[in-house]
């Protein structure tokens, strides 16, 4: 015969759980509350969209301000960025293989607000002041001032939730600018080692 427990909370046949829950009992704020005391470092993940007429403008450069990458293997060397789902980036990457990664240096703060802001004003005005190297392999721009960049060509697509995880084969890596720490993000803010 099963038992269930007298707390009618713990029991396997109590009622879902309320809106914002899940299904595990941990709600959309606990879980955000419990993330952010998890320092990540800052990317800027950039690609080209080609021209959709070959004989008009040269496409448009789109930008998007990370905290979920990571090095996934060495050989062969990948990486893995986690996408919004149903976002420009993720919709363009569905599309264009290759993208980069610049990894944001403390002194880049500007940077990381401009590309994360909602509702923000076209990619092509967001480029505009920002210094940038066009990689030799994917097109996209490479941050000047970066701590390191990369160029990558996308491996796999994986959907996890509300977000695309996209693992990237590294194609180039530098690291133009080793001068100051890295960005980061802590608490729902950026901020600086040290």
């Amino acid at each position: 015969m099963l038992k269930t427990p007298a707390d009618p909370a713990l029991s396997p046949l109590s009622e879902p759980p309320p809106a914002g829950g899940h299904a595990e009992g941990v709600s959309n704020d606990e879980f955000r509350a419990v993330m952010s005391q998890l320092a990540a470092g800052v990317v800027l993940v950039t690609a080209h969209e080609p021209a959709l007429d070959p004989d008009g403008p040269g496409g448009e450069d789109v930008g998007m301000t990370a905290t979920s990458f990571m090095s996934v293997s060495l050989d062969p060397p990948l990486v893995l960025v986690g996408l919004r789902e149903g976002s420009r980036m993720d919709d363009l990457l569905a599309e264009q293989p290759n993208w980069a990664v610049s990894v944001l240096s403390e002194s880049q703060r500007h940077v990381a607000g401009r590309f994360a802001m909602k509702g923000r004003i076209s990619d092509r005005l967001l480029f505009e002041d920002i210094p940038y190297l066009r990689g030799q392999e994917s097109g996209a721009p490479l941050v000047g001032g970066a701590l390191a960049t990369l160029e990558c060509r996308t491996e796999q697509r994986v959907t996890a939730g509300d977000h695309t995880l996209v693992i990237g084969r590294v194609l180039t890596a530098a690291v133009p600018s080793a001068d100051g720490g890295p960005l980061t993000y802590f608490k729902g803010r950026y901020r600086q080692l040290g």
